[in-house]
């Protein structure tokens, strides 16, 4: 049985009936340019295939009740006085939606909603990116009403940096909305230009490799290094006048002021530096089909992310490491806000046997359990499936 037919199911036993449409909304790996987004830079991710899948149908009264097949959970909200609420936390990502939605304009109906998905929470893949875009394409859906993709986009990312309380930048909502099959986002944070790269040949994967270790400091470290970098900015105005984010910033900037900054700003300035700059000659290589040279620059993100901008912690390193002792290897990276979660590896199809065996026997030595792996691929960001089954 399939997420989509379980879930509709699930949907009829909970609620009576069926469903009035579907949606699916994918999470997401990011392949190079980390904790740039917020910074205005230059970012790499895919759409990826595992998803979130929700069902839902339209009720006359104002409320909204969401179940989740994975936490065998329910809760109810009401439109007309949306606050947050501590317990259950999911449920805050809908109400967050459906709160900018509201103040966007949108009228809408209370609903009886549905969801599962394989996304694993928590690992950094953005199941909470994949969960908001699930619910305002439901609530859309549901109350005869659209929005231009960028714009849902943008609506959700509000919903979780004003609601949920997380300063998120747009790529996760981004490329869970506008990804397409086969092909990375190259994606302009400030200008929201963008463009689809084809990613590598025939025979290649992109490995998911799930450190289970729960990002526990994420949320809070992720705002503290939004802050420091806004910090780094300040004090580099006084040798920069008329810069506004890091993004403004080259390599060469940070050195050559780096009396300017205090040590830790440096590294932080340091690290989105050159992190854009990867981005933008990984987008070049993967468009001459590079892949040597595109798995080089994401060894060096991960050194970034390790010593400069300090989001890594050993179980993450662990899994770059022995990944990249094995042959067929082009380059592996934690991906994601860090402190746990999940590494990219990027890697020859022939080669999937042998990266598997080494990295969780090497993983299992080294820690007393074993990571989750696992391959995926490019696919479209959310839509609509019409109906539920």
């Amino acid at each position: 049985m399939t997420d989509r037919e379980q879930v509709a199911a699930t949907f009829a036993e909970m609620f009576g009936g069926e469903a009035e449409l579907a949606v699916r909304s994918p999470g997401r790996v990011n392949l190079l340019g980390e904790h740039t987004d917020y910074n205005d830079g230059f970012v790499l991710p895919i759409a990826i295939d595992r998803d979130i899948v929700m069902v839902g149908r339209k009720r006359k009264a104002s409320t909204v009740t969401a179940y989740t097949d994975n936490l065998s959970q329910d809760c109810s909200f009401d439109l007309s006085s949306i606050e947050r609420v501590g317990r259950p936390t999911w449920i805050n990502y809908l109400m967050g939606v459906a709160d900018q939605l509201a103040k966007a304009g949108v009228s809408l109906s209370g609903a009886e909603v549905a969801f599962r998905g394989d996304v694993p929470f928590g690992a950094g893949l953005s199941s909470s990116a994949a969960l908001e875009v699930a619910t305002a394409l439901t609530l859309l859906g549901l109350s005869g009403s659209s929005m231009e993709a960028v714009e849902l986009a943008l609506l959700c990312q509000r919903a979780e940096n004003s609601f949920v309380g997380v300063q998120c930048g747009i790529m996760d909502q981004f490329v869970c909305r506008l990804g397409e099959e086969g092909k990375a986002l190259f994606l302009d944070c400030r200008s929201l230009d963008y463009d689809l790269v084809p990613l590598g040949q025939a025979g290649v994967l992109v490995m998911i490799c799930n450190s289970k270790v729960r990002r526990g400091l994420a949320a809070s470290e992720y705002n503290t290094r939004r802050r420091e970098c806004e910090e780094a900015v300040e004090e580099l105005r006084a040798v920069m006048p008329g810069i506004t984010s890091l993004r403004d910033v080259t390599p060469e900037d940070v050195e050559r002021h780096a009396d300017a900054l205090s040590p830790l700003h440096a590294r932080r300035a340091r690290h989105v530096a050159t992190e854009n700059r990867r981005v933008v000659d990984g987008v070049e290589a993967l468009r001459r089909g590079d892949l040597g040279l595109f798995g080089e620059l994401m060894n060096a993100s991960h050194g970034s992310l390790r010593r400069d901008y300090q989001v890594s912690c050993p179980e993450l390193d662990s899994l770059v490491d022995l990944a990249c002792e094995v042959e067929g290897v082009f380059g592996a990276r934690m991906t994601g806000a860090g402190f746990g979660g999940c590494t990219v590896a990027l890697v020859a199809e022939d080669a999937e046997g042998e990266f598997v065996k080494r990295v969780d026997d090497g993983f299992v030595e080294l820690f007393g359990y074993r990571p989750e792996l696992y391959s995926c691929r490019p696919v479209d960001g959310a839509r609509s499936l019409g109906g539920p089954a």
